[in-house]
């Protein structure tokens, strides 16, 4: 849907753009096509990172949803200034734009369009977990409020006539655009680092973990990280001396299927430690 959905918008917004000379609706096109990479970008690292793992990546391809999101964002952090050049480039040579009728029709189709995609994205993103789709859904969502607020900025030159107006509004497309890239790099990047899962989420596995600790068992060294739609848990399990190896291992799997009820993809490892 995200592909196909930017193809058509860049082939509308750059015929509009170049009819009627307006670098705000051109600085949308190539947003639009910065995000047709990120959408195919986005489309193959789901792919890989859905492979199970294997000898040579034995903790799966999560990873893979990260690095495209840093891609992703990169791309985007360039965009933006090439729009700013271009607007830059339209303010010194004063050229009128054509056409703005025109304009604030496609501009408004592609707000409609990337709102209904983006919230479908956004939605399958947060069922799986997967940060490739939720920077993709990030892009689409941005899109709606760029492409409205070019809409804004044309339908004023049409009702002023000040043209300056049309690249004033791509300098603003591409700040908000550069603001999304640097939220989306901060998101995919992390990871990568191992950072831990954010702090609701933690004291959700410290609650269920507590509920299934009686009086004499404790645990300790609770670490935590995710990889793509993966999640990682593990930590020290401090058991009874006397209890038996099957019944630890009972124990342990007691625990983990607590914690699989609540997340997906979850992967829990647990050191058992007699005392």
């Amino acid at each position: 849907m995200s592909i196909i959905s930017n193809f058509l918008l860049i082939v509308m917004k750059l015929a509009i753009g170049i009819l009627s000379g307006s670098v705000s609706i051109i600085s949308e096109a190539i947003h639009s096509f910065m995000d047709l990479l990120a959408a195919i970008i986005a489309f193959f690292s789901v792919r890989i990172s859905d492979r199970p793992a294997d000898k040579k990546h034995p903790y799966g391809h999560g990873k893979f949803e990260n690095i495209s999101g840093v891609i992703e964002a990169m791309l985007i952090f360039a965009a933006a200034f090439w729009i700013i050049y271009e607007a830059i480039k339209k303010i010194i040579s004063s050229e009128p734009i054509e056409s703005v009728g025109i304009g604030v029709a496609v501009m408004a189709v592609s707000a409609i369009a990337n709102f209904f995609v983006s919230r479908r994205l956004y939605k399958v993103s947060q069922e799986t977990g997967s940060i490739a789709l939720e920077a993709d859904a990030l892009h689409l969502k941005t899109d709606v409020y760029t492409s409205a607020g070019v809409s804004v900025g044309l339908v004023l030159i049409w009702i002023t006539g000040y043209h300056f107006l049309d690249p004033v509004v791509a300098i603003l497309v591409a700040l908000l655009i550069l603001k999304e890239s640097f939220d989306l790099f901060k998101r995919a990047y992390g990871p990568l680092l191992d950072t831990a899962l954010p702090p609701g989420q933690v004291k959700q596995i410290e609650q269920i973990i507590a509920d299934q600790i009686t009086d004499q068992v404790s645990y300790h060294d609770l670490r935590t990280r995710k990889a793509g739609n993966y999640k990682y848990v593990d930590f020290h399990l401090n058991l009874p001396r006397e209890m038996t190896v099957k019944k630890a291992h009972d124990y342990c799997d007691k625990i983990e299927d607590e914690l699989l009820k609540t997340f997906d993809h979850l992967e829990v490892t647990i050191h058992v430690e007699y005392f």
